[in-house]
């Protein structure tokens, strides 16, 4: 299931978007070495980055929440302007997100969860937009109400946040903003 468009109605609603890392920010890959000292390394898509910078610029509130540990998340996160960044090595996420939903005051049905496995299943069939990648497991698929037509860590992110964007009719005043701000 592909959906190219999201309900307005269920985007004006949105106040929180939750991404996961690998599988959908990532392709999944882990790249994984050893020199003087053990390190991570992941590839993030440029794309998704300006798609993080978009939504926040609309006023979302963006947190990636992650079922493994790692510095590249952190890395990342920082680099895109993101706080609300949490990490649980054994893929725990529904008390994280509570929380999260709890500090800032927001509603499952105010919640759009953007994800691609198993650990992101207890979230999706509460979250009010329900969101996967193109290679999203079928279990993920069928919990979803959109799914990009891109792979995870290869701009489904950004896809998405062009989808729920527009559908907010947000979309065409943030791309004028940001070329504004780079002087065209």
């Amino acid at each position: 299931m592909t959906a190219t468009t999201i309900p307005e109605a269920t985007a004006r609603r949105v106040r929180l978007v939750v991404l996961d890392v690998d599988g959908t920010l990532t392709d999944g890959g882990i790249y994984v070495g050893r020199g003087d000292a053990a390190f991570e390394m992941k590839r993030f898509h440029v794309e998704d980055g300006i798609a993080v910078r978009m939504m926040r610029n609309a006023g979302l509130q963006v947190a990636i929440v992650s079922g493994r540990v790692s510095p590249a998340t952190d890395l990342r996160a920082a680099e895109l302007g993101v706080t609300d960044v949490h990490q649980d090595p054994n893929g725990y996420k529904m008390a994280t997100v509570k929380q999260l939903m709890a500090d800032k005051e927001v509603e499952w049905r105010e919640v759009a969860v953007v994800g691609d496995d198993l650990a992101d299943l207890p979230l999706m069939r509460k979250a009010g937009l329900p969101a996967t990648v193109a290679n999203g497991v079928p279990e993920i698929c069928r919990a979803a109400v959109w799914q990009s037509t891109r792979r995870g860590g290869q701009g489904a992110v950004r896809e998405f946040a062009e989808a729920l964007l527009r559908a907010r009719g947000q979309w065409d005043d943030l791309v004028d903003e940001y070329c504004r701000e780079r002087g065209g």
